[in-house]
């Protein structure tokens, strides 16, 4: 006799295969779909800060405002593509996502305190730059660079059958932290800044909360420790930290 498990009382592991899983309605797409919003987005990110940076050279706060409208955009059609929950993607493993966080965290506040300080804003300014160049800049990075790379290359290679077993998890979490890497290279190439050497300082420190997001499985460790990053920078000094970009010669 077939015994019937209601879904409530489901093991634990088999609810986080359901969890990893691309849904039902995006099981059928080919792995190769996913490939292309990987490339897409790398392409799409060095458009973004080559064209509104490297061309048109906007003001920092200006330059946000395409890039705000563009990517986050860019995610939520990847999410309604996927068929991804995102409450539960957020939810999922998020007190280890907050530890990650803190690991990754430490890790890039520490960088950009190494570098030079200048003058921070005061008052309103202040309080504006962190919400604009700290809070929202540092989400829509994490987003782009970290969080749509690794989640696309985690479900094509679900499709695939990788995820089932350790040993494709693991090779999919490598090639979910290279995409991410490509993704975070091109979007940064984009930047007159990068292009004549740096390049490795956003991809190490990208490429450290990316995993910190890898091993705790939680979107929350990339988020936040961007946010932190970012937060730094505006206080130590928004015209000599890297992490702010884009710089322009006086």
């Amino acid at each position: 006799m077939t015994t019937l498990v209601a879904p409530a009382e489901q093991p634990a592991a088999i609810k986080q295969q359901q969890l990893i899983q691309p849904p039902p309605a995006a099981q059928a797409r080919p792995a190769w779909a996913y490939v292309v919003w990987i490339l897409g987005g790398g392409i799409l990110g060095f458009a973004i800060s080559g064209f509104f940076a490297g061309v048109l050279q906007l003001p920092r706060a200006i330059f946000l405002l395409p890039y705000v409208a563009i990517a986050p955009g860019v995610f939520y059609a990847y999410v309604r593509w996927s068929g991804v929950n995102v409450r539960r993607a957020a939810l999922h493993h998020w007190v280890w996502g907050l530890v990650g966080a803190l690991a990754a965290g430490a890790f890039v506040v520490s960088n950009v305190l190494s570098q030079p300080a200048s003058p921070a804003p005061v008052g309103l300014e202040l309080v504006g730059a962190l919400l604009w160049l700290g809070v929202v800049y540092g989400t829509v990075d994490a987003l782009f660079l970290s969080i749509l790379p690794m989640m696309a290359t985690w479900q094509g290679c679900s499709t695939l059958g990788w995820t089932r077993h350790w040993p494709g998890r693991i090779v999919a979490g490598i090639l979910a932290l290279v995409a991410s890497i490509l993704v975070t290279a091109a979007y940064h190439l984009g930047y007159p800044e990068y292009r004549s050497g740096g390049l490795m300082g956003p991809v190490i420190g990208n490429s450290v909360m990316s995993l910190a997001s890898l091993l705790t499985m939680s979107p929350i460790a990339a988020i936040f420790s961007h946010i932190a990053m970012h937060v730094t920078a505006v206080l130590h000094g928004v015209s000599t930290t890297v992490q702010l970009p884009p710089h322009y010669p006086l």
